[in-house]
């Protein structure tokens, strides 16, 4: 009886250890797809100022005491348009003498004309008449430019700043009168990182969109590349260009710009493929029928697909679906044929 007890327990002993072996050798079903290479993109963002397109800060050419303002803060000006009087009394008077002496200058030396055949008057005579007429007429125009440098107008139309000029101020050169801005179209200048140094280049395009309207998603053409990288920051400086004639936005505001840069083509696999351990994340590949362990590191992500740093052959067969029921070296048995097209991988949409 109690060798009979022996050989039970032996045989129950038996079929334990025997059980993991025929457990290991057992195939577990799963989705396999040969790996996709897509085209890593990677977005840049950066912070943008707006100014406009053409900008002038008004200061007077000369001292004198502001007899009228004929502007209004913000409104558009014309070119030419007067905008601030200084007082002018002395120089129309100036003036009025300069255009007096230029008459009489005039009138000499006609009588020099009428008498010149008779021999009565000197060649030098005639030739010191003219040289007086010229001075008086340089005369005449330098009084013309003091009097019209007593009033400040517009250099080109566009629309005006507020100003703290008011009649009876007295200003001087130094003295800011207005900002003068045409922000028909406006330059939105932001820094980018040397890295993308290739991908930015005049004529190409980037999204803007103003932080006072974030829905307003604007393709801006770089218009122009700084000469230099700035060495502290490692990044450059670039011009884009917006169309502004709706006048929707304004000199100064900031605005948000965007663009996607091509990095190199990545395998591309679900991230439900994706599993993590204690040595970090890895996926399943199917070789010679069984799972093989492959090390990854997920570079981005892409609406559900993830794109691999990793050591894969383009068409190696991925397990899709069933990763978590096998392990290193487990017999698989696909019940999908890999030569099944796989889906499309959906390439838009934002990067790491």
């Amino acid at each position: 009886m109690k060798t009979l007890l022996l050989g039970l327990i032996a045989t129950a002993l038996a079929a334990c250890s025997s059980e993991p072996q025929s457990r290991g050798e057992r195939s577990v079903t799963v989705v396999a797809k040969p790996v996709q290479f897509v085209q890593e993109e990677r977005v840049v963002e950066a912070i943008g100022t707006a100014r406009a397109a053409r900008s002038a800060e008004l200061y007077p050419e000369v001292s004198g005491q502001v007899v009228a303002v004929r502007f209004k803060p913000g409104s558009f000006v014309r070119k030419g348009q007067p905008l601030v009087e200084l007082d002018a009394r002395q120089e129309r008077l100036a003036l009025r003498l300069a255009e007096v002496r230029v008459q009489e200058a005039e009138q000499l030396l006609g009588r020099y004309r009428r008498i010149e055949d008779t021999g009565a008057l000197s060649e030098s005579q005639i030739e010191a008449g003219e040289t007086a007429l010229a001075a008086a007429k340089i005369e005449r125009d330098q009084a013309a430019v003091a009097l019209e440098e007593r009033t400040i107008r517009a250099p080109f139309s566009g629309h005006i700043s507020f100003s703290e000029i008011d009649p009876g101020d007295r200003v001087t050169p130094q003295t800011l009168i207005a900002q003068l801005d045409q922000r028909g179209r406006l330059y939105v200048e932001f820094n980018a990182p040397e890295a993308v140094f290739k991908r930015l280049r005049p004529g190409e395009t980037v999204e803007v969109s103003a932080f006072s309207d974030p829905d307003s998603s604007i393709a801006s053409s770089i218009e122009a590349v700084d000469s230099a990288i700035e060495q502290e920051q490692r990044s450059y400086r670039v011009r884009t260009v917006i169309d502004n004639r709706d006048d929707r936005f304004r000199p100064g505001m900031s605005f948000s710009v965007r663009f996607a840069d091509e990095g190199q083509s990545r395998p591309a696999v679900p991230e439900a493929s994706v599993v993590w351990g204690g040595d970090g994340s890895s996926i399943f590949a199917v070789r010679d029928g069984k799972a093989a362990r492959v090390p990854v590191t997920i570079s981005s992500r892409r609406e559900g697909t993830a794109l691999l740093a990793a050591d894969i052959d383009a068409g190696t067969l991925i397990i899709i679906e069933g990763v978590q029921k096998v392990r290193e070296g487990q017999a698989v048995t696909l019940v999908e044929s890999p030569e099944r097209p796989a889906a499309d991988v959906e390439v838009a949409g934002s990067g790491t």
